[in-house]
């Protein structure tokens, strides 16, 4: 008797295995849209800011994942660094921002966390505004203006990215589809002589 799960008997025919092709090309290719927008890098007073915006980065299938209330994080990761000649060059700031989203059913609420915020979670009705705020870095300070040198040459790196679904091993063979849209922008620069 076959002890394997229907989903994965049915793989190992041609048909399954076009079919999962196809859904992987397609996954790659919406992943691949997701990028950076709108990226300003500037000096308010003593601090060194960055906006950013990630266009493209919600599916028909995240959307729904939210709404049926799956907890979804993007990740931002940004770094600053002294541009160097002739040494390594010097990190100065490494930073780590996850936004997560989850929608209460019942209160008809979505519940957007952004840690760089003094109210660390916004309540919201409407998804629109929901993914707005998940998507954009507002003057997240990166560095104190004091840390740079005149004349050097600085570089701002950063990305964003999905975190993966972890779901109960169980759960896994169902809903195996979630882990197709995983996205990760490419790295972005701004190349900066301050």
């Amino acid at each position: 008797m076959n002890t394997a799960p229907f989903f994965i008997r049915k793989l190992k025919s041609a048909g399954g295995i076009l079919c999962l092709f196809s859904l992987l090309v397609t996954a790659s290719a919406r992943a691949e849209e997701a990028r950076l927008t709108d990226i300003v890098v500037t000096s308010v007073g003593n601090d060194l800011l960055v906006y950013l915006n990630v266009a493209n980065c919600f599916t028909e299938e995240m959307t729904r994942a939210i709404e049926n209330g799956i907890v979804t994080t993007f990740t931002f990761f940004i770094t600053l660094s002294e541009i160097k000649r002739f040494q390594w060059d010097k990190k100065i700031a490494d930073l780590k921002i996850s936004h997560s989203i989850v929608y209460d059913n019942l209160k008809k609420i979505y519940m957007v966390k952004i840690p760089e915020r003094s109210d660390d979670v916004v309540f919201v009705q409407d998804f629109f505004e929901a993914k707005h705020l998940m998507s954009k870095i507002v003057g997240i300070q990166l560095a104190d203006t004091s840390e740079l040198k005149a004349g050097m040459r600085y570089q701002v790196r950063m990305m964003a990215e999905l975190d993966k679904i972890r779901l109960p091993l169980y759960l896994d063979y169902v809903f195996f589809f979630l882990s197709l849209w995983d996205f990760k922008t490419d790295w972005y620069t701004v190349d900066f002589r301050y």
